[in-house]
């Protein structure tokens, strides 16, 4: 059974879309263990709480760099014994200690279709705007492994819905939420517990079931 953490900042919506996914058996070789957030009173805490799934929080405000704070993140993560590592509305770039301690063992969900919409300034709210402004018909969602390159790791999966003239960025968010995000991170993580997720040459082949 592989131990998946979560890293959270917020509301913590796609972490029970993940909580979700286990109750209804859908990741067999999989158990959310520990969620870790970066702010003591994200939503996303009782939500664990409310499931018993041990948290921890730490404090991003509480460490006056990103190094040191990322040093204290692996450290959190190697005590948890964590397999896999998953962004969940995870808002605090970590630098690469962290990746370098987990290569391949961190997926992240971007609320786009990778490489559209993606890297330093594309987050929340702001992908969807982006999307609108351009005025592309479809958007979704990709789960790929972290990387040192903001939202460059391997993608995994992608999903896409339209995108409608009477859109705003809050109506997109939420189709893109429940259609892609919400039904992406399960099967992820489901498929990276089976061992059939492989990545070669910065690309990833999944083992067809």
């Amino acid at each position: 059974m592989k131990k998946i953490v979560v890293l959270v900042s917020g509301g913590g919506t796609n972490l029970q879309a993940l909580i979700d996914a286990e109750k209804r058996g859908e990741i067999p070789n999989g158990k959310i263990t520990c969620v870790i957030s970066s702010k003591p009173d994200a939503y996303a805490l009782t939500r664990a709480k409310e499931n018993n799934i041990p948290t921890r929080v730490l404090d991003r405000k509480a460490y006056p760099d990103i190094a040191s704070y990322s040093r204290a993140m692996v450290e959190a993560l190697q005590e948890e014994k964590a397999d896999l590592v998953i962004y969940a509305g995870f808002m605090t770039i970590l630098d690469e200690q962290v990746v370098r301690a987990f290569p391949n063992k961190m997926m992240n969900v971007h609320p786009a279709l990778i490489p559209s919409f993606c890297g330093k300034g594309f987050y929340g709210l702001h992908v969807h705007e982006a999307v609108l402004k351009s005025g592309v018909k479809l958007t979704g969602a990709t789960v790929h492994f972290v990387t040192e390159v903001c939202d460059g790791g391997p993608i995994i999966l992608q999903k896409a819905v339209p995108v409608y003239n009477t859109d705003t960025p809050e109506i997109l968010q939420k189709r893109v939420m429940e259609q892609c995000e919400w039904k992406l991170l399960p099967k992820a993580a489901a498929l990276f517990c089976d061992g059939k997720i492989t990545v070669k040459d910065g690309k990833t082949w999944i083992e067809e079931v």
